[in-house]
């Protein structure tokens, strides 16, 4: 009996248009079926979300010999959800996420719906990966990111992951890059993240814009210290979020 190829299940938050996925596609086309599950529009920072009060539509937008592209309106989660019960025939062997236009490191990774797509294959006991380069322009150059894109793929296929653990992948946006570390996740925060305006009708409206800035700027192990200096940064994210070093100081508590 012939082996199944790997199913591959690819999504993203930048709708199924954009550059990103669709470099994405030919980049792992070699390791097995692709099913891609998209959103119709941008869903950026939506993060885990998924849809409980509408209906979702699906459409197919491309078929060819071990690929298909699907189309849904709802968040990137519902995405997955919905390849997952009513496209895929098995359970695939991967979810693959973006590549995002843009960085999802340090607190970048709580908002992103790049992120939610590798979070939701997680819990679904599928190895997942985030892929996302520093680069917001929907015309990015994402051509530096297949060798690397290739190997991690490759590798989570033959290899899996250990259970709860996803992995978020971010590239520089370099002429070359230097090459990978594994790190953590940078601690940082957002400021002045709303710009108030005046609407000619007499009533004041908001744009949700932001400044990020790193609070650990001398630590060399971070994602953002990889990113600055270079390097593809690959940080294993857990799905079990407990504070376990908490833990003891809550229970002295007595309460």
């Amino acid at each position: 009996m012939k082996k199944k190829r790997p199913l591959i299940l690819i999504s993203n938050d930048d709708g199924f248009a954009a550059k990103g996925i669709n470099s994405l596609l030919e980049y792992v086309r070699g390791f097995g079926d692709i099913i891609a599950c998209a959103p119709e529009s941008a869903q950026s920072g939506f993060s885990c979300a998924f849809s409980s009060e509408k209906p979702l539509r699906l459409r197919l937008v491309r078929e060819e010999p071990g690929l298909q592209v699907w189309a849904c309106n709802g968040t990137p989660v519902d995405c997955l959800k919905i390849a997952i019960d009513q496209i895929c025939d098995r359970m695939p062997d991967i979810v693959i996420s973006g590549i995002n236009h843009g960085d999802n490191a340090s607190v970048n990774s709580h908002y992103s719906g790049t992120m939610g797509v590798a979070r939701e294959g997680c819990m679904k006991g599928i190895p997942s990966v985030a892929f996302s380069l520093c680069n917001y322009s929907p015309d990015a150059d994402f051509s530096n990111t297949a060798r690397l894109i290739k190997i991690i793929t490759g590798r989570v296929l033959e290899d899996g992951l250990p259970k709860n653990v996803c992995l978020n992948v971010n590239f520089p946006d370099t002429p070359e890059i230097k090459g990978t570390k594994v790190c953590r996740m940078c601690n940082g925060i957002w400021e002045k993240e709303l710009v108030k305006e005046r609407h000619p009708r007499g009533y004041d409206y908001y744009w949700m814009v932001g400044q990020f800035r790193d609070t650990e700027p001398e630590a060399t192990d971070t994602d953002e210290w990889a990113l600055a200096h270079g390097y593809a940064a690959i940080t294993p994210t857990t799905i079990d979020t407990t504070a376990y070093s908490a833990m003891q100081k809550i229970s002295d508590w007595d309460l």
